[in-house]
């Protein structure tokens, strides 16, 4: 028995793959490895990566909080903000990752902290993510489903 794996945010569905093997999830407490027949779960998210594998393919998001709800045969990430690895711009995220270290090190008001402090926790999960998969060569990704469904 498949895993159905559905990874969705307030503006899309990020991902959909009906027939996965397992699920290495970022849980606020640890990671979690979910494989078919998992015992029912509801937990949150941290900040982190989450992998799907199916056979030999595989493919990776950066997870920046949320809750996955975990059943026997299906696992839904509803994610504050998700980006599949292979779509991370990492010249966009270096220049967002300086501007909010610079941020940070000037000082900013009360109310902008947080707001710098997660941009700056953000682009330096993208960074080691893409960085990970650029080191990796080639890998083969799940690509049975039409890109429009994705984007859903």
């Amino acid at each position: 028995m498949p895993l159905h794996v559905e990874i969705v945010t307030q503006e899309r569905r990020v991902f959909e793959e009906p027939n996965a093997d397992m699920v290495i999830v970022p849980a606020s407490e640890g990671t979690m490895g979910v494989l078919p027949h998992h015992a029912p779960v509801l937990t949150t998210l941290g900040f982190g990566e989450l992998i799907v594998r199916k056979g030999n393919a595989e493919e990776r998001f950066a997870i920046y909080g949320g809750v996955v709800d975990v059943r026997p045969g299906r696992v839904i990430v509803l994610a504050d903000l998700a980006e599949s690895s292979y779509e991370i711009d990492l010249e966009a995220v270096e220049a967002a990752r300086a501007s909010a270290a610079e941020m940070l090190q000037r000082g900013v008001p009360p109310e902008a902290n947080r707001e710098a402090t997660l941009a700056l926790r953000r682009a330096e999960l993208a960074t080691r993510i893409a960085r990970k998969i650029q080191s990796r060569g080639p890998t083969i990704r799940i690509l049975d489903q039409e890109p429009d469904r994705r984007e859903e």
